[in-house]
C-alpha cells in the first residue's frame, strides 16, 4: 500500500513538473537565450579588450623602436594617441616616454596628458596616486606653492603609500625657497604619519635634526 502511494506521489510530481515546463516553455526558452547572450557578450567583450590591448601594445612597442630612427614628430603623435586610448598599462608608459625623452616642451600640454591619466583612465588606486605624485614632481620647479599643494592634495589627505613622498616633495620645495618654518611643518607631518616609506622617514629626520633643529 505504501509503495503504491509513493508511486502515485512520484507520478503526480512528475506530472506537475511536466505541466510547469509546458506552461512556461516560452519563458524558460527566453531565459536560456538571454543567459546565453549574456555569456557570449561577456566573452566577446573580453576578447575585444584583449585584442585592443594587444593592438595598443604593438603600437607602443613599434613607436619606441621607430623613435630610434629620429622621427620625433611621429613619435609624439603616436604616443599621444596611446595616452588618449586610456589604457591602464600603455597610456602611463607613453606619457613617461614623452617626459623621459623630453619630447614635448609645452608644460601645459604635458599636464593635460597627466589629467587624462588621472581623471579619465581606469587605474589601480595606488597607480593613480603615483601618477599624481609624478605630476607634482614634474611641476615642482615652476609652480607656486598653492598650485603644487593643489596637485598633491589627494595624496596629502589620504593614507596612500605615496603620501610621505608628496609631503617630502612639498617640504623640500619650501626648504629650497628658504621658508624653513613651512618646510619643518611638512617634515614633521612625515614623522607623525602612518604608512611612511622608511627611506623618506629617515631623510625627514635627517633634515629636521641637521638643518631645521632651531
Amino acid at each position: 500500500m505504501d509503495e503504491e502511494i509513493a508511486i502515485i506521489d512520484e507520478k503526480t510530481r512528475n506530472e506537475k513538473i511536466k505541466s510547469f515546463f509546458i506552461k512556461n516553455k516560452r519563458l524558460i526558452i527566453s531565459g536560456l537565450i538571454i543567459l546565453l547572450l549574456i555569456v557570449l557578450s561577456f566573452y566577446s567583450y573580453q576578447a575585444y579588450n584583449e585584442g585592443l590591448k594587444e593592438k595598443i601594445s604593438d603600437k607602443y612597442n613599434n613607436t619606441v623602436i621607430e623613435y630610434k630612427n629620429g622621427d620625433k614628430t611621429k613619435t609624439i603623435k603616436l604616443m599621444k594617441e596611446i595616452i588618449e586610448e586610456e589604457d591602464s598599462t600603455y597610456s602611463p608608459l607613453a606619457l613617461y616616454f614623452l617626459i623621459d625623452n623630453n619630447l614635448i616642451k609645452n608644460q601645459k600640454e604635458i599636464n593635460d596628458l597627466f589629467d587624462i591619466l588621472i581623471n579619465k583612465t581606469s587605474l589601480d588606486k595606488e597607480i593613480k596616486n603615483l601618477i599624481i605624485y609624478k605630476k607634482g614632481l614634474f611641476n615642482a620647479d615652476t609652480f607656486n606653492e598653492n598650485e603644487l599643494i593643489e596637485i598633491l592634495k589627494p595624496l596629502i589627505n589620504s593614507d596612500s603609500v605615496w603620501k610621505s613622498h608628496a609631503l617630502y616633495l612639498i617640504a623640500e620645495y619650501f626648504y629650497s625657497k628658504n621658508e624653513k618654518q613651512k618646510s619643518k611643518e611638512f617634515f614633521n607631518q612625515i614623522i607623525n604619519s602612518k604608512n611612511v616609506n622608511q627611506d623618506i622617514f629617515k631623510e625627514a629626520q635627517k633634515r629636521l635634526n641637521r638643518d631645521l633643529s632651531e
